[in-house]
């Protein structure tokens, strides 16, 4: 293929700057038309190229697509949907190949997590395997922060921001009322098996006696009855206590404390009710006025706050998969290389896709206290420059004005397939 098209889908849970990727990647393939054809984007992720519905991206204007680095979701949708193996389910791998084909697709550009970067992986592999040529790049996207070998990953440093702003500003509410109302505040947080976004929250504390107080890690097995006393300690010395929990924290043997007893698209333990339940269990047992809050969507949808830095990666990170891809590069990922930390500064690397599939990052022991409820200043110094500076979407009316896409379809050359 002379000058092949590309095919870009997002995968698993969105972010406030996955669309910034996506502008990235849109708006550098555009500087090579030279080599690249036209980009399609998977409608609803892999499952778009599946069923051969395939989003035209020329078809939107240069503003519409500056426009998505400042829009949180989703732009072309996304999905959960775990490729297995090719000996598992042939007719899958071969549906791919068979719209790659048809519509002259050379270059594929999967934007997603661990699970998703295994995809890109299979993908590459495929290539060779059905002699259809296809450079994969996978490309980094997870507000947990678990994929190994970058520094960062793109989503992280918003959600990282919101939850730290959120329990900052969440703190001084129960600190006015403590004294004849709530005196425990619980905040739950993404983060199945690393504690990242939990970790984020303790940036808010500035003093010793600030919020949060007391943090529930996966990484540390929950205790009943330490955490118990060192949540009547805070109350009694400070006249609150905040407490933020991963939606992963799990006891010595590994059960989650809030397991749904049901499991998602990829086999994962379906989680939820962590905060509840930690707040109730303060309630029966110390007799605590008690509120609690999930931030689930909201934070990782929080574009209005995004930070700066993350933005700027995630953009950063787009474009340079689009580099990989014309210089040869083939089963990659490219990554965030932190070369120093004050002042912060990161350059762009790269990493094969088989080291980083189904690979999980969590929290460094030494970037956790001794008592296993706060984070050390090592984890300070890696956090902060990831949440530093503002990058506010236009407003209108008082509200954020955000990009919505025409996302024409092409034509489809191939009958139909049922995922």
């Amino acid at each position: 293929m002379s000058r092949p098209n590309a095919f870009y889908a997002q995968s698993g849970g969105v972010t406030a700057v996955i669309n910034a990727t996506a502008c990235g990647l849109l708006e550098r393939a555009r500087q090579h038309k030279d080599r690249i054809g036209k980009v399609l984007a998977g409608r609803n992720g892999i499952v778009g190229a599946l069923r051969e519905e395939l989003i035209d991206t020329s078809r939107e204007s240069a503003s519409a697509i500056a426009g998505l680095r400042s829009t949180p979701g989703g732009a072309f949708g996304s999905c959960r949907y775990k490729l297995e193996s090719f000996e598992a389910n042939e007719r899958v791998y071969r549906r791919l190949i068979d719209v790659f084909e048809a519509h002259g697709i050379g270059y594929f550009f999967y934007n997603g997590g661990g699970d998703s970067q295994d995809t890109a992986h299979k993908v590459s592999q495929l290539g060779k395997r059905l002699g259809y040529p296809v450079t994969c790049i996978g490309i980094p996207k997870t507000v947990d922060n678990d994929l190994p070998f970058t520094d960062t990953c793109p989503g992280f440093g918003s959600v990282a921001k919101y939850v730290a702003v959120s329990v900052r500003e969440a703190a001084l509410d129960v600190e006015s009322m403590c004294d004849t109302s709530t005196k425990v505040f619980v905040m739950e947080v993404m983060g199945r098996h690393a504690g990242w976004i939990a970790a984020a929250a303790g940036l808010a504390k500035d003093r010793p006696e600030a919020a949060p107080h007391v943090i529930l890690f996966p990484e540390i097995a929950f205790e009943k009855d330490r955490f118990l006393r060192k949540v009547r300690a805070t109350v009694r010395k400070v006249g609150y206590c905040v407490i933020v929990v991963s939606e992963g924290a799990c006891y010595a043997d590994g059960a989650f404390l809030a397991d749904a007893g049901t499991r998602d698209a990829f086999g994962h333990t379906q989680l939820g009710g962590v905060a509840p339940t930690v707040a109730v269990m303060i309630k029966e047992a110390l007799g605590y006025k008690y509120h609690w809050a999930v931030a689930d969507y909201l934070q990782r949808a929080a574009r209005h706050i995004a930070s700066a830095t993350d933005v700027e990666q995630a953009y950063a990170l787009g474009a340079a998969a689009v580099d990989l891809a014309l210089a040869g590069r083939n089963a990659v990922m490219p990554v965030i290389v932190r070369k120093r930390d004050k002042p912060y500064r990161w350059t762009i690397g790269e990493v094969p896709l088989e080291k980083v599939a189904n690979v999980e990052k969590s929290m460094p022991r030494n970037f956790i206290t001794r008592d296993g409820f706060g984070i050390t200043e090592r984890a300070r110094t890696y956090l902060q420059p990831l949440i530093e500076g503002e990058d506010y979407p236009t407003y209108k009316g008082g509200l954020p004005q955000y990009t919505r896409l025409k996302n024409e379809l092409v034509p489809k050359k191939l009958k139909g397939f049922r995922v």
